[in-house]
């Protein structure tokens, strides 16, 4: 396991009630109602949030692998990202499926940052090896 040298930033959020309670986060610019996934509930739920989280940490990561790659990462540029709740022998497990659009670049280099991001994004260390992770080109 790698450890962490130097902080760059810790979010902080305080949850009450679980997955159909609230999310804040300590500075306030997270304020949001929790609910189970599928529910009528009002807020959004856990999976939600980690797709999100993912996605954009994902594009972060492809344009820091752009700029080593001296590439310009399109202005368009996306992620679609699903996260699965599911079932299975020994209880609840995830598994995220990303599919990345980079319009206007040639297919070998969108998949030279797609593999480079994965390796460097903290989302997908986190993921890897732990939960089955599919990441395709749009």
């Amino acid at each position: 396991m790698s450890k962490i040298e130097k902080v760059l930033y810790t979010g902080k959020t305080h949850t009450t009630v679980g997955r159909d309670g609230a999310a804040q986060s300590d500075d306030g610019r997270l304020d949001i109602k929790l609910s189970s996934p599928g529910s009528r509930g009002a807020g959004t739920n856990p999976e939600q949030l980690f797709a999100a989280g993912w996605s954009a940490c994902f594009i972060g990561a492809m344009g820091r692998a752009a700029s080593e790659k001296h590439v310009a990462l399109p202005a368009d540029v996306a992620v679609d990202a699903e996260v699965d709740l599911g079932t299975g022998e020994g209880g609840f497990f995830l598994q995220a499926r990303l599919r990345v659009s980079l319009p206007g670049l040639p297919r070998e280099v969108a998949h030279a940052l797609i593999d480079t991001a994965h390796q460097i994004c903290p989302y997908s260390k986190m993921s890897r090896g732990n939960i089955d992770v599919s990441i395709t080109l749009a």
